[in-house]
């Protein structure tokens, strides 16, 4: 039987127990027919995160970055190492994750099934175990850009895998042959939100992106953002035009919507949409919508099933 060689990496920088946590998680799954190795890409952390895995995890290869990579260039650096190892695939995975026990077989498994696909699993919130997370956005021009889903759960999604137009970075199964000809993630446009056009990027070089839900991984939740209409105009001023890690930075906007559009225009064109929304508040993103009504995705995927 042939077995997958599959490099498994993740940026960090402190969250120490959450780390541990998620490589304890990994220790326990199945990898029947695969051989595993992971590589941890250690920004600058200072809460010695380092030390415990190199006790804890000998086996574990770490990645020195010296705190200034974020976490585009951090996986940029895991995406390098991994290459060398001469890997079938890399998973890129976020350390605030605990997975199911079949999670990287059923990803492997669709993957050798249906050829130049690049996977991704049914992510969870693990406040909310039943309830989807960042799986499957749909790009709309009038919402300013991706839609997002608040109101889906592991009962409202296609049963087999489906095809979709972006794969959130949380969890994500490359081929090698995918990162080879895409190259990597853009980390001087996005140097905190690269996985925004890496996988749509893969899509335009003929790959296709699924989801596949038998595959299943539990994240947490992400921290609270701000609502713009309350800041003073300062701050406004800095989450627009100085942070880059900002929700509502322009230039993170701007290169998400022109790397993940369904084209370069109409990612420019839905620029100005996205803030008159904020503006409104009728953020697409925000609390307002959590207040829309969602079809199941069972149906507003239906289309994209691919039977097994």
């Amino acid at each position: 039987m042939n077995v997958c060689k599959v490099e498994i990496v993740t940026p960090i920088h402190n969250r120490r127990e959450e780390t541990l946590q998620c490589l304890r998680s990994i220790s326990r799954v199945s990898t029947e027919g695969l051989q595993i190795h992971i590589i941890v890409v250690d920004d600058g952390s200072t809460d010695g995160t380092a030390e415990a895995i190199r006790k804890d995890f000998p086996d574990v290869e770490i990645v020195q970055g010296d705190g200034d990579l974020w976490y585009t260039a951090g996986t940029n650096h895991g995406l390098e190492a991994a290459l060398k190892h001469n890997p079938d695939y890399v998973l890129a995975i976020n350390n605030d994750s605990i997975f199911d026990e079949n999670f990287i077989v059923a990803l492997v498994a669709c993957a050798e099934k249906h050829p130049r696909s690049v996977v991704g699993p049914l992510l969870l919130n693990w406040e909310t175990p039943h309830r989807i997370f960042q799986v499957s956005p749909k790009w709309e021009f009038w919402m300013g850009g991706y839609r997002h889903w608040f109101k889906q759960t592991v009962w409202t999604v296609p049963q087999c895998p489906w095809k979709v137009e972006v794969i959130v970075g949380n969890c994500v199964l490359y081929p090698v042959q995918a990162i080879r000809e895409a190259g990597l993630m853009n980390e001087d446009h996005l140097p905190q939100y690269g996985d925004a056009e890496y996988t749509p990027r893969m899509r335009r070089l003929g790959w296709r992106l699924l989801i596949e839900p038998r595959a299943r991984v539990f994240c947490k939740p992400n921290d609270p953002v701000t609502g713009f209409r309350i800041m003073r105009f300062s701050e406004r001023f800095n989450q627009m035009f100085v942070s880059p890690s900002s929700p509502y930075s322009l230039r993170r906007r701007l290169y998400m919507n022109m790397g993940g559009a369904p084209n370069r225009l109409l990612g420019l064109l839905a620029l100005p949409v996205f803030f008159i929304r904020v503006i409104i508040g009728k953020n697409v993103e925000g609390s307002w919508a959590l207040n829309r009504d969602e079809r199941p995705l069972s149906e507003t995927f239906a289309s994209t099933v691919i039977n097994d």
